[in-house]
């Protein structure tokens, strides 16, 4: 076995697919309630989401935890 980031999760998961999921198995309104920040709650989408997260590393690292967090096999 050849990985070379055999302990980051997260490698080659990008910010934008990790968002889309997370909207996807959660919805605007309970993402916005499991993190309480206004781009979740206030006229959300993934543009402006993105942007907030890019700019923003507290924030960011709140959605990957969720995201790593997250049961995936539970629907």
């Amino acid at each position: 076995m050849d990985q070379k980031h055999p302990n980051d999760f997260l490698h080659g998961v990008t910010l934008e697919m990790i968002l889309n999921q997370l909207v996807e198995k959660y919805g605007w309104e309970k993402l916005a309630q499991r993190i309480k920040i206004n781009c979740f709650s206030k006229d959300p989408s993934i543009k402006s989401s993105l942007t907030f997260l890019r700019r923003t590393p507290w924030a960011r690292a709140k959605v990957e935890n969720l995201y790593l967090e997250t049961d995936w096999e539970q629907v």
